[in-house]
């Protein structure tokens, strides 16, 4: 092998010296042949100019031409077919070739689409190269471009993935076709699920994004009119109050059974499907007439709390010069027990026994996260046509009971009806009352998801705006009602729109802007609005404050409670805040008798409970500089935060205690305006009581 091998390369070796011997002497060389002789061969060989033309008997253009090359004349021997010029015409080079295209699969059928989608999830759902985010953002448009196709398979997709990934134990009361599973068609379809959208849904539903930063506010020509500087000088007070009352979070149960499972292991408690898994056939703890802890407050509480507010707050005569209610009037339903008609019966039984019960003085109301159906959803007119109309229904039937009872002009009812239930009322002592529907700021309204990254895609916070530079205009001052808080621990809000109202209240705060009002925790809690976006917090740069009303529900672990406010009539600052609570832990005793009904009784008074180390004037208003000021206090002096915990609960006997790292987060919730400072800000998992 080696011998054969050595052979091989001297005889190439010595054609190259012979080659190179040639070119270097210019002349012609001689080639070894095998047998030992010899031949000559030419170094080199000059082909004739002319084309050979007897290669082809036919052609296109002259063969001989200098000009362009030969076009002979082709014929195909397997189909004798002659090739057209217009195939290889340089001057016409041919485009997309139509004579056979490739063809295209068959269009598949709806039930197909469904197949693959559901295939295809499941292929990304195992699929190592994704991460646990880009599975489920990647799932998401799979959902997208199956609901844009087949719109009346994305229920069934739904149903399908709830099955596969076990996200429900009853998958059809939960995504079914009467439930929220059109509604979570209609959202994948519109929403950039690729994108930030996509992002915000797999964080606050699924669990399995990071949640995506808060957008960068660009509040180029947002305002009309820079803040003044310097700020018109404030209105005097006129010593004279006025009584306000603040009711939320009633969550009246008309399907309440007395001695139902009062501490169930289902679902909401105290209705006859509930049970405990320790005792299914027979109630543990028999549901009190009057309302438990893990219930909504049946009709008896309902009626009780309305009767007690006159003689406990002094206006069995006069009524109150105005009442907020700050939103959730239906029980804790689940969706698949929600309809339009039990919604409009909640809203007709709520507001007729406010105006029977409560005296003559309006009632302001805002609609919560359980005042729609399904709950917690408002879709953005933005959507247009029927889809950004499906809540009409809801703003039509409650801005006419509004404009029936009295407590609404029809100019704010008319506008109304139009933009969420949202109004502005300016009442005959000049304050001003702006009811926002923050439903489109809730996180739990998939609707929000739909173009997320913007801040105000309903533009219910371009109305607010627009309202508080009329009032600035006018001098007027405004109290701002809603439901779901803006701020605090950041839990119930979405970042963006809050972030953008934090600015707006900053923008018209203090002289505006005299208080804040919302509901939906359940809870007594307040937040602190400051200069800057909560740069600086101090008593100097605090501007304004949102005080949340407490529950009359029970739901969860709560007492049951309500508020009142005295009110500067000029000024319309809050001058003291009382609040009653009444001891649910009592309610079972009541049962054997009908003699006695539920005790409400008086909890505290916001100013003897907390001011007692600050120095401010015995009139002074109960300003977001004072609240500063008792943040400071609950910093030095602990127990003042156990105070606060144990009126966050309205006194409840399971309301947990709040100590060590729970001080300083619940502090900085205090502090928190928006969910974006809350989130950017403060420890979280210490929002909550219950």
């Amino acid at each position: 092998m080696r011998l054969g091998m050595s052979i091989k390369i001297r005889y190439f070796l010595g054609l190259a010296i012979l080659a190179w011997s040639h070119y270097s002497q210019g002349s012609e060389f001689v080639l070894a042949a095998t047998d030992s002789t010899t031949s000559t061969v030419p170094s080199s060989y000059a082909v004739p100019g002319a084309f050979p033309t007897s290669l082809y008997s036919h052609y296109y253009n002259n063969p001989t031409a200098t000009s362009a090359q030969p076009q002979p004349v082709i014929s195909d021997p397997v189909t004798h077919e002659i090739f057209p010029f217009s195939l290889t015409d340089p001057d016409n080079i041919p485009q997309y070739d139509t004579v056979d295209p490739h063809p295209l699969p068959p269009k598949a059928s709806s039930q197909q689409l469904l197949q693959q989608a559901v295939a295809q999830i499941k292929s990304i759902a195992v699929n190592p190269m994704f991460s646990t985010c880009a599975r489920c953002q990647a799932s998401l448009e799979v959902a997208k471009f199956l609901a844009l196709a087949a719109p009346e398979q994305g229920t069934n997709l739904a149903l399908a993935l709830c099955q596969y990934f076990n996200y429900s134990s009853s998958c059809e009361k939960s995504y079914g076709p009467l439930v929220m599973g059109p509604i979570l068609t209609q959202v994948v379809s519109f929403a950039d699920v690729g994108g930030y959208d996509g992002q915000s849904i797999c964080s606050e539903f699924l669990g399995l994004c990071p949640a995506p930063t808060t957008t960068a506010l660009n509040l180029t020509g947002w305002f009309a009119k820079p803040k003044p500087n310097p700020l018109p000088p404030p209105k005097q007070p006129s010593g004279q109050l006025l009584k306000v009352l603040h009711l939320s979070d009633l969550h009246i149960d008309p399907r309440y059974a007395n001695g139902a499972e009062a501490n169930c292991t289902s679902g909401l408690c105290c209705r006859d499907n509930a049970y405990n898994s320790l005792s299914p056939q027979t109630p543990l703890v028999p549901a009190p007439r009057y309302g438990s802890f893990l219930c909504d407050a049946p009709y008896s509480l309902i009626t009780s709390v309305l009767e007690a507010i006159p003689p406990l707050t002094g206006t069995e005569s006069t009524g109150f010069d105005f009442t907020l209610f700050t939103g959730d009037m239906l029980a804790h339903d689940p969706d698949n027990q929600q309809s339009r008609a039990l919604n409009e019966y909640s809203e007709v039984v709520l507001y007729d026994l406010f105006k029977r019960m409560l005296g003559p003085g309006p009632t302001y109301a805002t609609l919560g996260n359980h005042d729609t159906c399904l709950p917690d959803l408002a879709s953005p007119l933005s959507l247009g046509g029927a889809l950004g109309q499906q809540f009409s229904w809801l703003y039509d039937h409650v801005t006419a009971l509004w404009e029936q009872k009295g407590w609404l002009p029809s100019a704010s009812v008319e506008f109304s009806r139009a933009h969420y239930a949202a109004y502005m009322v300016k009442r005959a002592d000049g304050l001003r009352v702006i009811s926002l529907d923050t439903n489109l700021w809730y996180r739990s309204n998939y609707f929000n998801y739909i173009n997320s990254s913007e801040p105000d895609v309903s533009g219910i916070l371009r109305f607010l705006t627009d309202e508080l530079q009329d009032a600035e205009d006018a001098g007027d001052r405004v109290w701002i009602i809603g439901h779901v808080v803006s701020g605090w621990d950041g839990s119930n809000s979405l970042p963006n729109p809050t972030n953008l109202f934090y600015q707006i209240v900053d923008r018209f705060s203090p002289h505006v802007i005299a208080n804040i009002f919302w509901g939906h925790t359940h809870e007594d809690q307040l937040s602190i609005f400051y200069a800057n976006n909560g740069t600086n917090m101090s008593a100097e740069t605090a501007q304004a404050v949102s005080w949340t009303g407490p529950s009359v529900t029970p739901l969860t672990n709560l007492n049951s409670g309500f508020r009142v406010y005295e009110v500067d009539s000029a000024t319309f600052e809050v001058v003291e805040a009382y609040t009653w609570k009444s001891y649910v832990n009592d309610y079972p005793a009541l049962d054997s008798q009908t003699e006695f009904g539920p005790t409400f009784e008086y909890e505290y008074s916001s100013r003897e409970a907390y001011g007692g180390n600050i120095t401010w004037g015995a009139t002074d208003p109960l300003n977001a500089t004072w609240w500063h000021l008792v943040t400071e206090q609950m910093e030095v002096d602990p127990t003042l935060m156990q105070t606060f915990n144990s009126y966050q609960g309205k006194g409840s006997i399971l309301t947990p205690s709040c100590t060590g790292e729970c001080i300083p987060a619940r502090i900085c919730y205090i502090r928190s305006g928006s969910a974006s400072i809350a989130k950017q800000n403060c420890v979280s998992g210490y929002g909550s009581v219950q």
